[in-house]
């Protein structure tokens, strides 16, 4: 499956309404083609039925040096950043995915908009209950913690934010996170392929259900760093990138 291909495909399982976690042109998904481009969603399409022709391929270097720019400006540099002319503009949101795709480990970058995450990231202990972790699962999928960002404006603002929230998270775990919250907005999970973008996005979506039924005991920190830390869970974790989704390539 080419990066194209992937990002298609994570789009559609991110908008299947079934999972209630994206609706109408909400949400986005990115892959990394290689050093210089990668491929990320066209604005106002929906991921409901997507497919790699929906998708853009962007050049890094004019998206990262991006600062400064109005509304019109940023419209006329998604226009310039593509690899080739077409009818397509690359999401707002492609700041912020270009950026997340140069971080270690993440080829792969889904954005949506969980139902049942929204009212916690709406609330305001939202950023406290992003650093709380209530079962080994959310863990496995989601990593210790998640990283918070609070509501900014979307496109360079975002981007700029999210930087700012990654880099705090590294600061204190050591390492990128697999899921950020986004205050009054959504979610962003990232992953080495689909498959891992997938399973962090699921459980972070069965973790709201689980706040939202009332979970009040978190795990103490002793206990998810050894959850996150061990060999058997890592283990698992591998599998379940392997066959998560709709099954081996």
């Amino acid at each position: 499956m080419t990066p194209r291909q992937e990002a298609a495909t994570l789009a559609r399982t991110l908008g299947d309404p079934a999972l209630d976690l994206a609706m109408l042109a909400e949400g986005n998904t990115s892959a990394r083609e290689d050093e210089g481009t990668f491929w990320v969603k066209a604005s106002g399409l929906s991921m409901r039925e997507i497919e790699p022709e929906g998708f853009v391929q962007v050049r890094f270097e004019p998206i990262l040096a991006a600062q400064g720019l109005d509304d019109a400006g940023v419209r006329a540099l998604l226009a310039s950043a593509r690899a080739e002319e077409g009818p397509l503009l690359p999401s707002v949101e492609t700041f912020m995915h270009a950026w997340l795709l140069t971080l270690p480990g993440v080829s792969v970058v889904g954005h949506c908009h969980p139902t049942d995450l929204l009212p916690i990231l709406c609330r305001p202990d939202g950023p406290e209950e992003a650093a709380r972790r209530y079962f080994p699962d959310e863990i496995v999928c989601c990593g210790p913690a998640s990283a918070w960002v609070p509501y900014v404006d979307p496109g360079l603002p975002l981007a700029e934010a999210i930087r700012e929230g990654v880099e705090a998270y590294v600061a204190e775990w050591g390492g990128v996170p697999k899921t950020i919250w986004m205050g009054n907005h959504g979610l962003i999970a990232l992953g080495s392929n689909r498959r891992e973008v997938e399973s962090a996005t699921l459980m972070a979506a069965k973790a709201a259900r689980v706040r939202l039924g009332g979970a009040s005991t978190p795990l103490t920190r002793v206990q998810v760093e050894r959850i996150a830390n061990r060999p058997d869970e890592h283990y698992r974790q591998r599998l379940l990138w392997q066959i998560a989704g709709n099954g081996a390539e």
